[in-house]
């Protein structure tokens, strides 16, 4: 979505993580923890994790703010985003969408909704005051939230009690640059 919102030229190259794709010794040469999504520079260099991609992507652009405070808060909604929000609500998507039915991790579903509806009252509290996380403009702490936050319904959220995040979701759609995550 970053490459996308500064159109940068790229390739995307599906990974399946189900299929097992992640555990070859090519894909590990790349990204030794086995977890998607993996940058590929080109001249043998790589860089993984999701937080640390956006932000070496956004570096120098309007998604990354230039003064220091703003860019601790931008880190502070993306570290709340991969410790808090993506484990229960990504996960209860995965676990929804991508496991059979008597797979022995539908029975984490009940934790992970507990969890992520905690996760989006505090996205929704912050948003009572705020447009955006982090500054007062789209960052990329608004596109790591966006990521699983537009398609939590997929995970089982009722996402009604949520106008403030609901209004969000609309304003970071309206972004200059702005497209989907591929389905």
């Amino acid at each position: 979505m970053v490459l996308e919102h500064l159109a940068l030229p790229y390739e995307w190259q599906e990974i399946s993580t189900i299929r097992g794709e992640t555990r070859t010794p090519e894909f590990l040469a790349r990204n030794p923890m086995g977890k998607v999504p993996v940058l590929e520079f080109g001249n043998g260099r790589y860089l993984g994790e999701s937080g640390a991609i956006i932000q070496y992507l956004a570096n120098g652009t309007p998604l990354w703010p230039t003064d220091r405070y703003e860019q601790a808060q931008v880190l502070k909604w993306m570290f709340f985003e991969q410790n808090i929000h993506e484990v229960a609500i990504a996960e209860a998507r995965f676990i929804r969408r991508f496991l059979d039915p008597d797979h022995p991790r539908q029975s984490e579903l009940p934790l992970k909704l507990e969890k992520g509806h905690k996760a989006l009252a505090v996205m929704e509290q912050h948003l009572r005051d705020n447009a955006f996380f982090g500054t007062d403009r789209c960052s990329i702490a608004d596109i790591a939230l966006f990521a699983y936050t537009h398609v939590a319904g997929d995970g089982g959220f009722d996402m009604s009690p949520y106008p403030n995040i609901a209004d969000w979701i609309a304003r970071v759609l309206e972004q200059p640059g702005f497209t989907r995550m591929a389905p």
